[in-house]
């Protein structure tokens, strides 16, 4: 990247910049989802999306960045952590992530959505969130309104997924579920991660430990989830050469991260430095997408999309639950 391209991404990425710190703040100073408050900011400034300097380094962070704070995702998983779940926990969550996603494409025409709608937010929720929808949208075939169904995705899982770690940590007590069940429970349905987190936490330490795990193993289905859609997908997908199978670099940074953990190469400092880049480069795609996105437009029509998001969060849930009350 030289001089000249550097200049042209100059003031874009200097307004998401902005906006990224500014939600790390209000996340920080409100205790609640930084996500959601990087996503509002950048509706907020949605006006910039139009202007010529503004544009490329919004789009730059929008994509560039967002590779990278995927890839990043994979030094928070090793193998050990995996395993330690249990394999049959493992097959259930890994079964509740395909059939979500099922869902979302069956459900989808029902509430007049596309198929790759459903897909999109099928896999958010049974995946990792905001995160799994920008992973998943971008091998998904081009379509006008991506941007804005990826935005309405992400705030909506955003929220549900802060509602569940208020509520589902009460449902856990209320079936009196152990430490271990709770945790798969909260880590095998909540969508984001600092929400699996906040749940766990709140019912104790080694709950909050084995949801962490939990959870981690979901977003590792990324990777199969990716590659899986990428081969359906490789001949309407413009990023992808038809009849190839695509292998982008940030899906192979993310195995790699995920070697680095599991291998224990980076010290303490390195691998938290990593998590946290990896976590601001997100927030500030996120801000990039808001920026992107019209409001107004946004919420045209939208009962019926979430009312998808709904079903499919409720579905996984009970699906969960109702496998943890059964294994005992």
């Amino acid at each position: 990247m030289n001089i000249d391209e550097l200049k042209r991404l100059f003031p874009g990425v200097v307004i998401t910049l902005i906006a990224a710190f500014s939600a790390l703040y209000l996340a920080d100073h409100y205790n609640a989802p930084v996500m959601l408050f990087a996503l509002l900011l950048g509706m907020a400034l949605s006006f910039l999306s139009e202007d010529d300097n503004c544009c490329p380094g919004i789009n730059f962070s929008s994509k560039t960045l967002l590779r990278l704070g995927v890839a990043l995702l994979g030094l928070r998983i090793s193998f050990a952590q995996v395993q330690s779940v249990g394999l049959g926990n493992l097959i259930v969550i890994s079964s509740g992530v395909a059939l979500t996603m099922v869902l979302g494409i069956l459900l989808a025409r029902r509430f007049n959505r596309s198929r790759d709608f459903g897909l999109l937010t099928g896999g958010s929720v049974a995946i990792c969130g905001a995160s799994a929808a920008m992973a998943i949208a971008s091998v998904l075939p081009g379509h006008p309104d991506r941007e804005k169904q990826v935005v309405f995705t992400v705030l909506c899982v955003t929220t549900l997924s802060t509602l569940a770690m208020i509520v589902y940590p009460l449902i856990a007590t209320q079936f009196d579920l152990s430490d271990k069940e709770a945790g798969v429970f909260l880590g095998g349905t909540i969508h984001d991660v600092a929400q699996v987190v906040g749940a766990g936490y709140s019912v104790s330490e080694s709950a909050g430990d084995f949801a962490t795990i939990t959870k981690l193993y979901r977003v590792l289905m990324l990777v199969p989830v990716f590659l899986v859609l990428a081969a359906v997908f490789r001949d309407k997908t413009e990023s992808i050469t038809a009849g190839k199978l695509p292998l982008p670099l940030f899906i192979l940074g993310f195995v790699a991260c995920m070697l680095i953990a599991s291998l224990e190469l980076l010290p303490a400092g390195i691998l938290n430095f990593g998590l946290d880049a990896s976590k601001f480069f997100l927030v500030m795609a996120i801000a990039s997408l808001g920026m992107k996105s019209s409001p107004k437009i946004l919420f045209k029509g939208s009962a019926g999309a979430l009312a998808l998001v709904m079903i499919e969060t409720l579905f996984l849930g009970a699906l969960i639950l109702a496998w943890v009350l059964f294994s005992r």
